[in-house]
């Protein structure tokens, strides 16, 4: 009998981008965990199956701190994927990692995937800190990003109400719904939430623009949120409830005014 050796086939790896919500504790750490407690007593299943970010930049909690605020968040069951605005040497092994703008950080003394490679947008600098010049492919590849090129932020329409224990998440632009939402119900959104319809869920809105707004015919909801600043149901002005509003952020103050 002749044995045929079988090829072995390699290990592919794959980059994905995921859309995840950053919890950004600050001092002192036991106000902060209390307001967190107030709002879980409000939404319990926010955090539910969601991937969170731990950015500690303004915390600063050294190796101990952020061990035992990892272990407090889990108790809270609030699963950390990754940190950011930490050092380094306050992780350890059994920790989530390091994370740099979304990407993984590199390990102290290790070169970061892609370190040492021109990229065509943004052309490397030469010995005297000046900026090179691009080669003709790299210019062609500048040359081709045009404004029109670039992607824009685009709406999700769904004509159809949203039930209770749903959950929309589009962080890529505004949502809109030709319905209601339910009591229960979430609607997570890049951009701005218009809801043509009554609002009785939650509506997380300005994940990525600050000056998003959210517009529901009928205003019922439970939870209004908009660039992390969030409003519950018994902090909405009494005479707005059911009527048609807009929301909107003026600096750290959010406004709700009847549309």
């Amino acid at each position: 009998m002749t044995a045929v050796a079988r090829p072995r086939t390699s290990i592919r790896f794959h980059g994905r981008s995921y859309h995840a919500m950053v919890l950004s504790p600050e001092p002192p750490i036991e106000n902060w965990l209390g307001d967190l407690d107030a709002w879980l007593a409000r939404s319990p299943g926010f955090f539910f199956g969601r991937p969170v970010v731990l950015d500690v930049a303004a915390l600063q909690p050294g190796r101990t701190g952020l061990a035992e605020l990892l272990q407090k968040l889990t108790d809270r069951n609030i699963k950390v994927m990754g940190i950011e605005g930490a050092e380094p040497s306050w992780l350890e092994f059994a920790m989530p990692p390091l994370l740099l703008s979304g990407r993984q950080a590199a390990a102290p003394g290790e070169i970061p995937p892609g370190a040492g490679e021109a990229s065509a947008a943004a052309p490397f600098l030469n010995a005297n800190l000046e900026p090179a010049p691009p080669s003709a492919s790299a210019a062609s590849a500048i040359a081709a990003v045009t404004p029109s090129a670039l992607a824009l932020p685009n709406s999700l329409l769904l004509d159809k109400s949203i039930r209770s224990g749903q959950s929309i998440v589009h962080a890529e632009g505004d949502v809109v719904i030709v319905g209601s939402v339910a009591s229960g119900a979430e609607i997570v959104a890049g951009g701005s939430i218009h809801v043509y319809g009554p609002l009785r869920g939650r509506a997380i809105a300005g994940s990525r623009n600050a000056r998003a707004r959210i517009f529901c015919r009928k205003l019922e909801a439970e939870l209004l949120s908009i660039d992390g600043l969030y409003m519950v149901a018994d902090d909405m002005p009494a005479h707005l409830r059911g009527k048609q509003v807009q929301v909107w952020l003026d600096g750290d103050s959010m406004i709700m005014a009847q549309d």
